[in-house]
């Protein structure tokens, strides 16, 4: 028996634990809906997090070929000036968003993908196949956002799962059956104090009566011993 150390049997004590089993029994009830319902959304996000890879390695491959085109037809000091002249980066912005109270990043990225005059280099003095490369390297770039978006966000579940399996378990194995087992040893204690009560109760009892026995006789002898008295004199 598991009792919860320092514990004294007494029945506000009693109270006190009962009261205590209520919320942990509610407690356990509802970490296990949440751990339940993030198990659920982790296997949605993983496997959507499955085919973003795939989609990156895939995007990754075409943008090699796509540049590896565009050296062979421009040479790479060609491709190192049209590098050069990005004009603007893309701004990437972080917000977050609510799963199961789990906070999961959301990223979002502007102007990731652009329109040819857009990209500061000149048109005319270009091939398509530069123009291939870039399209082909914003895609990339696009699905290298959402997956980080993604894999963070399983992340996150992961670690808040392993969390809540922690405090499930906590509660099923040991809070809950140290309550239970306390509040068994105290209700036991509390009936042996009653036994014991009784019992005392009975030999004051007992006591009392044969004390008032005691006092009835002594009086009828006094009563005998006057009525004697009378009837010599």
């Amino acid at each position: 028996m598991a009792v919860i150390r320092g514990t004294k049997p007494t029945r506000s004590v009693l109270i006190a634990l009962k009261k205590r089993m209520k919320v942990a029994k509610t407690g356990h009830s509802l970490l296990k809906m949440k751990r339940d319902g993030l198990m659920i959304e982790f296997f949605e996000v993983l496997n959507k997090a499955k085919t973003v890879r795939k989609e990156l390695v895939d995007s990754l491959l075409k943008a090699e070929q796509r540049l590896n085109m565009a050296k062979a037809t421009e040479g790479t000091v060609a491709i190192n000036s049209v590098a050069y002249s990005l004009q603007k980066e893309p701004t990437i912005q972080l917000e977050s968003r609510n799963i199961m109270g789990v906070v999961v990043p959301k990223i979002a990225a502007e102007s990731v993908q652009k329109k040819m005059y857009e990209r500061g280099y000149g048109i005319i003095g270009t091939s398509a196949a530069i123009d291939e490369a870039a399209d082909a390297y914003e895609k990339l770039l696009d699905k290298v956002i959402l997956a980080a978006e993604v894999e963070t966000a399983m992340i996150r579940l992961v670690e808040d799962i392993d969390s809540t399996k922690r405090r499930v378990n906590a509660l099923e194995f040991k809070v809950i059956p140290e309550i239970k087992d306390t509040i068994k040893f105290i209700a036991m204690a509390l009936e042996e104090m009653e036994r014991d009560n009784v019992v005392k109760l009975k030999m004051l009892k007992g006591k009392s009566e044969r004390k008032a026995a005691v006092e009835e006789a002594k009086k009828e002898a006094l009563k005998a011993a006057e009525a004697a008295a009378k009837a010599s004199a």
